[in-house]
């Protein structure tokens, strides 16, 4: 300010009258007693108050009275009234307005005056900077104006340029063709032209007391209707669209009455002209209308007539344009985007005037310029004594240039003329140049050669002296580097002769076993070929016996056919004898066909009448029977008939026998066609009968489906809970079993519980066909003894190899163990130990034993396998295993005492086929054996069969169970202890990182972003880690994700924990930092898929929610319904209260939430308290198991381990037999 030329005691008064219009901003008001009344809200308003006063040197009481009263004169008396506090709001912001406005145009004529402009002088020099065009989402009055001025300048571009361009052509009289441009003048008309325009009808509807921004978009969609620049919006009563020059702009309407108005108050004028300030008092001169009335003043207007003005400035002058292009919308260096600035060009009128440039003459120069520049690529012109213009025109034509014009003091050349030409020139003048330069280079090389030459005889000289002295030490040296040479080829040769000779006995080996290989894979192949050469030799000679019985079978048929054949024509013969009688019986054949048709229709019909129609259906069917009688006695008459006509045809001669058959015969028909006539008149009224049955019938049928509707609906819902009550008896009746084996258990575990359960143990006898099925305690015993003794029997011979295991089955399981010991892999998706242990069990019955060591030894092989802890990738192997064997378990075994608690289920199932077949399953184990396993029998889960489980083997499920969740839980904490120290890194941006991020843009700060986030890198690789490990082991999904919800969980806990502990943490900056992680924990997420992250997200809500609230602006704004319902509605009171004391911002210097949110968030606590809710804001984490066998067993898809190849250790054991495929 000192070099404009302001003085101190003019600083000091402007900083006095901003800090005023400052704390004039912070005045509220606040209901009056009286009707329609305001008065100063609080003590602090009125500091506020006070300290404007103050520093306007201003009365206190009459500003008070300025803000909240106004002066009304009328010819009888002065008037003076109150406002209410929205009326006073306003009149404290007009007074604010009034004072910034004055305060500017004091500092602009200032500023002007101090720089030393001349008001009278001539000539002008400016620089006018203004808003671009603008297109906002939310488009109000300011964008109106500016757009409004874009219009007008853009006017005057078009007319500088492109008139300017013309008026250059007419002057020098050359020929050329008008060039069209784009004109917006009916844009410029639908706005300011009076009285019709946009500002005009604006002016109007402000001097209306009553109008609103409705009434006023009314008024310009009934002006503009038919104005194409004018569009009405479809979804909206207050907006209007103007088609500009540079597209179309969608104005709201809502404020633009308000924002139109500038009321210059008569009590603010009065007030600050008495004020004790000087510099206030001459900013607010005394006004010439002594009317304290307010004085309507137009926004619209006064910016048009400023408008005008500064127009009527440039047409005066000779502007200059700079078109300001943005580059790109992200605001970083080196990007540009192509299609936003071609829009920018294209709005701004550029290409409009590129095009128009090259459409006529850009370049032109003056004779004088044109001659000096080109006149050497023709100086036999330049030295004839011809005019500048004929000169111009001889060095253009010598060119071959075309299209050019020659006015009267300039040559106009087209688009690329002007380039060639310089180029033609710059040619000529490098070949004078390149002449020159080589006269100069020829004589200072010949200088420097004569010096050389002389030196380089000198330097010879002592050169040949130096070189027999290198001469001699080189040959010395080669001496000796002959010796190590010769030394050194012998250990290299002797080095490569070791290496050959050890790679071709590595060579000869892998041959060796290859070969091996190739001859194992020949005969293994030649016997499958003899089997399938067997198999197809099979096939064709049973297709050759099919096809010899086929054709026997055709031959017979044949031969049948032609004595049928012959029979038939002899029958003919015999027949022709009798034809009356023969189409007579037809005939009567027919009708009685027709007849028995349409009674069994009327039959069918009858049959689907109600109850309530029972004795006509009964009168009916009566009816139809003894028309059936009648017609089956008039057939077998028939039958009769035409048996003894033919025996008399036979056995008389035909002469004397013809002629009475005949009449006979005639006398029959005659009566049946009388008994078909009676027929007929019962038929028909039977007929009419049967017509009302139908009726009534079709009413019936309507009433029955609906009721049938019904019934399936509950029968429907029946099944799904008898379902249900079926699957929870089964569980209970597991459950039951397993609390009685352990009972069980404990008993042997007791002296005198051993002799007890060998006791109870040998009156137990195996369910088989012979002995009967046990059903409700009831043992079904066969009557023949015989039988009886046989089965008692039994089960002592089954005991002896189930305690005993013989030498062969204890091979079996040796080199089971030594198999599983092993990491065998994977066969797709199934891991091959599972399916081998699980198919081996279930051959061998070791499920059904009352003692057996093999499970035992294959937990204690589980056990070992694991006690590595930190090898993840052992941990996921038998992770996806055991996991695989207990489902298949889960399926497989059922608890010996399920069978007597659903007897009435039990029965309910097996009174279907389907019922007795899997109850015939069930009663028969022994049955079933190898032929399961043999076919196809053993596939998918629901084609698994239910097993007998004894005691080993639920105790053996049960500790499986326990391993699952012991491997479980060992990767997890792997991963958990992985993680906990850079969790510890991540709450908190490291203050270098910091530092580089606020010192400003450079290349270094994507080198800070990058180490920001290292350590939450560090974390996403680790998780990339467990899932590889996981997913190559063919761990079930449904376990990766209970692995990631828990780790994510534990995630939000420590990050949370530690954001409520330390102040430092919860900042702005370190709230930025942390959102940035979790914004690759989410990246990650996706990237996993939701088969195996699952719903792990949603786990870090509080987190999220907490570093949201750190994040955004303006929480002193935020009330206390808001953070609670909608930013956090996850945190407790406590958490808020707590995130909300200590945070603080070290990034802008904001606030956190007011005051008065604290106070309620503390009147919650305290209501908690007293209600004795837990007051604890710190999270708890859950190292529980997240899932139940149940779980897995619904979640984990079928297993299919019918084509499981087993291992090649036990693929050649013939004890291993089972496992190996077979064919169809």
């Amino acid at each position: 300010m000192d070099i404009v030329g302001i003085s101190e005691e003019e600083q000091e008064a402007i900083f006095c009258v901003v800090a005023a219009i400052l704390q004039l901003g912070n005045i509220e008001f606040a209901k009056g007693a009286d009707v329609d009344s305001s008065v100063i809200k609080d003590e602090k308003s009125r500091f506020h108050l006070n300290m404007t006063a103050e520093l306007l040197k201003c009365d206190i009481k009459s500003l008070e009275n300025a803000l909240i009263k106004r002066v009304m004169v009328t010819p009888e008396e002065i008037i003076t009234r109150t406002l209410d506090p929205v009326a006073a709001v306003g009149s404290r912001d007009a007074l604010s307005k009034t004072i910034y406005s004055r305060l500017f145009d004091w500092l602009v004529d200032k500023i002007n005056f101090s720089i030393g402009q001349d008001p009278n002088s001539k000539q002008l020099i400016g620089v006018l900077d203004i808003y671009g065009f603008e297109s906002f989402k939310l488009n109000s009055f300011e964008q109106f104006c500016i757009n409004f001025t874009n219009e007008k300048l853009q006017q005057h571009f078009n007319q500088h340029v492109f008139k300017m361009e013309q008026e250059e052509y007419t002057k020098e009289e050359i020929n050329w063709s008008y060039i069209e441009f784009v004109d917006n003048q009916d844009v410029l008309d639908l706005i300011e032209k009076k009285p019709g325009g946009i500002i005009a009808l604006l002016d109007e509807a402000c001097m209306f007391p009553k109008s609103t921004h409705e009434t006023f978009a009314q008024k310009l969609f009934q002006t503009f209707k038919n104005n194409k620049r004018f569009i009405k919006p479809k979804l909206s009563r207050t907006s209007f669209t103007i088609s500009h020059y540079a597209g179309e702009v969608t104005y709201l309407a809502d404020l633009f009455l308000d924002k139109n108005k500038d009321y210059v108050v008569a009590e603010h004028q009065d007030l600050l002209t008495a004020s004790k300030c000087s510099f206030v008092a001459s900013l607010f001169p005394p006004a010439e209308e002594s009317s304290k009335s307010s004085k309507f003043s137009s926004i619209g207007s006064r910016f048009k007539l400023q408008l005008q003005s500064l127009m009527e400035t440039l047409n005066s002058t000779e502007p200059h344009y700079i078109r300001c292009v943005k580059p790109n919308n992200v605001l970083k260096p080196a990007i540009f985007e192509n299609a936003n600035i071609i829009q920018q060009l294209r709005c701004g009128g550029v290409l409009e005037a590129i095009r128009i440039s090259c459409a006529g003459y850009p370049t032109r120069r003056t004779f004088y310029e044109f001659l000096h520049r080109f006149g050497v690529l023709a100086p036999e012109i330049l030295a004839g004594n011809h005019d500048d213009k004929v000169a111009c025109q001889m060095i253009l034509d010598k060119m071959g240039l075309k299209g050019y014009q020659i006015g009267k003091t300039k040559v106009f050349l087209r688009a690329g003329q002007m380039a060639e030409l310089d180029a033609r020139r710059a040619e000529v003048l490098g070949n004078a140049a390149r002449t020159i330069q080589r006269q100069i280079r020829t004589y200072i090389a010949w200088k420097e050669f004569i010096a050389l030459r002389k030196a380089a005889i000198m330097l010879q000289s002592h050169w040949r002296g130096i070189l027999a002295c290198k001469l001699y030490e080189q040959l010395r040296r080669g001496a000796a580097a002959l010796k190590i040479q010769k030394n050194f080829r012998r250990h290299i040769a002797r080095e490569s002769y070791l290496t050959v000779r050890q790679s071709a006995t590595t060579l000869q080996t892998g041959l060796r076993a290859m070969t091996a290989r190739n001859e194992f894979r020949f005969r293994k192949q030649t016997k499958a070929a003899i089997i399938i050469q067997a198999a197809f030799r099979c096939h064709v000679a049973y297709s050759y016996y099919k096809s010899l019985q086929k054709a026997a079978l055709t031959t017979q048929c044949g031969w049948r056919r032609r004595v049928a054949r012959r029979e038939l024509r002899k029958l003919k013969m015999a027949a022709r004898e009798t034809g009356a009688l023969k189409e007579a019986k037809d005939k009567l054949e027919k009708r009685v066909e027709e007849l028995t048709w349409r009674l069994q229709l009327e039959k069918r019909l009858r049959t689907d009448l109600e109850e309530e129609k029972a004795q006509e259906i009964a009168k009916l069917r009566d009816a139809l029977h003894a028309v059936e009688i009648q017609v089956e006695e008039a057939n077998a008459r028939v039958i009769t008939e035409q048996e003894a006509a033919r025996k008399a045809i036979e056995e008389a001669p035909p002469v004397i026998k013809e002629t009475p058959v005949i009449v006979e015969d005639t006398e029959k028909v005659n009566s049946l066609a009388a008994e078909v006539e009676n027929l007929k008149a019962s038929l028909l009224s039977e007929t009419k009968a049967a017509e009302e049955a139908r009726n009534a019938c079709t009413d019936a049928e309507t009433r029955n489906a609906e009721l049938v509707k019904k019934l399936e609906e509950s029968e429907r819902k029946v099944d799904q809970l008898q379902e249900s009550v079926q699957r929870l008896e089964e569980k209970l009746a597991n459950s039951e079993s397993e609390i009685q084996v352990l009972r069980q258990q404990s008993l042997a575990m007791s002296p005198t519980g051993k002799s007890l359960t060998a006791r109870q143990r040998a009156m137990i006898l195996p369910r088989t066909p012979e002995n009967g099925n046990v059903l409700n305690g009831e043992t079904k015993v066969p009557s023949d003894t015989t039988l009886a003794l046989s089965n008692v029997r039994e089960p002592e011979s089954e005991e002896k190899p189930q305690k005993y295991l013989n030498e062969k089955q204890q091979e079996n399981q040796d080199l089971l163990i030594k198999c599983i010991s092993q990491n065998l892999g994977f066969s797709g998706s199934k891991p091959i130990a599972a399916c081998v242990v699980y198919k081996c069990l279930l051959h061998w019955r070791s499920f059904e034993v009352e003692r057996t060591t093999v499970f035992d030894r294959i937990i204690q092989t589980i056990a070992s396998a694991i006690e590595v802890q930190d090898n993840n990738d052992v941990l996921a192997y038998w992770l996806s295993n055991s996991s695989t064997l207990l489902l298949l378990l889960q399926h497989t075994l059922k608890a010996s005492g399920a069978a007597s608690l659903t007897p009435q289920r039990r029965r309910a199932t097996s009174a279907s086929l389907f019922g007795r077949m899997s109850q015939g399953l069930r009663a028969s184990p022994q049955s079933a054996g190898l032929s399961f396993l043999s076919g196809r029998g053993l596939g998918r889960l629901d084609d698994l069969r239910q097993v007998e489980a004894k005691y080993p083997a639920l105790l053996f499920k049960q500790q499986l169970t326990a391993f699952l969740e012991k491997i479980y839980g060992m990767i997890r904490d792997n991963l958990k202890k992985e993680i906990s120290p850079l969790l510890g890194l991540c709450i908190q941006v490291p203050r270098t990182s910091r530092a580089s991020l606020v010192k400003g843009r450079s290349q270094s700060n994507a080198v800070a972003q990058q180490a920001l986030i290292a350590h939450w890198q560090s974390i996403v690789k680790s998780l990339d880690h467990y899932l590889k490990i996981m997913k190559s082991n063919h761990v079930p999904p449904f376990l990766v994700r209970k692995v990631f919800t828990q780790i994510f969980s534990f995630i939000n806990v420590q990050l949370f924990n530690s954001l409520l502990l330390r102040r430092e943490c919860c900042s702005f900056s370190n709230g930025e930092y942390v959102k940035a992680g979790l914004a690759e924990l989410e990246q990650w997420c996706s990237e996993a898929t939701e088969e195996y992250a699952g719903s792990a997200w949603d786990e870090l809500k509080h987190i999220r929610q907490a570093v949201g609230f750190l994040v955004i602006h303006q929480k002193p704004k935020k009330s206390l319904n808001e953070i609670t319902k909608e930013l956090c509605p996850v945190l407790s009171i406590q958490q808020l209260y707590r995130i909300s004391t200590m945070y603080w911002d070290d990034k802008y210097g904001t606030h956190s939430v007011s005051s008065d949110v604290i106070a309620k968030m503390r009147v919650m606590m305290t209501e908690d308290s007293n209600n004795a809710v837990s007051s604890s804001f710190l999270l708890d984490d859950d190292s529980s198991i997240p899932f139940t066998v149940d779980d897995i067993s619904k979640s984990l898809q079928q297993v299919d381990i019918t084509d499981i190849d087993p291992p090649s250790l036990i693929r050649e054991n013939s004890g291993f037999g089972f496992l190996l495929p077979r064919s169809e």
